[in-house]
């Protein structure tokens, strides 16, 4: 949920509605979603939370100049997870273009839209089985 450079700084989930601001973390040089009411607590995102930005999202590339890019919302997502020992949060714009967690500008206010949908624990899907002549439907836990 948050990259492997915040695991050391104290994390929750994040929640449909609120308001989450980039920021650097305290102790650490990595960039993060923290709560708008509790900066110093990482708010971790899952893979698919849609974001609507406040304003057109700004990131640093390569640490010297800013860039825009031209996009309110976005999606979240891992990149390049295959590559140890380094940042994979990004955020993923309607344009295709990814980019980093951590190289997004300090102060940026997002509102978290939509949590990605998972399987509920306990959920159960019909399953058909033959019993003698005659098929009977049972339901089976699925996971």
């Amino acid at each position: 949920m948050c990259d492997y450079s915040l695991h050391a700084v104290a994390s929750r989930p994040a929640q449909v509605g609120e308001t989450i601001v980039t920021t650097i973390f305290r102790g650490t040089s990595t960039r993060g979603f923290a709560s708008a009411a509790d900066p110093s607590v990482a708010v971790c995102l899952l893979p698919g939370t849609e974001l609507a930005f406040a304003d057109n999202v700004r990131y640093d590339n390569r640490w010297i100049w800013t860039r825009s890019v031209n996009s309110r919302v976005g999606k979240f997502g891992k990149i390049d997870p295959h590559i140890p020992d380094r940042h994979h949060d990004a955020i993923e714009f309607p344009d295709g273009k990814h980019v980093l967690v951590t190289q997004l500008v300090e102060g940026q206010r997002a509102t978290v839209l939509q949590l990605p949908v998972t399987q509920v624990s306990g959920e159960h899907k019909p399953q058909i089985h033959a019993t003698g002549s005659r098929p009977s439907i049972t339901r089976m836990p699925t996971g």
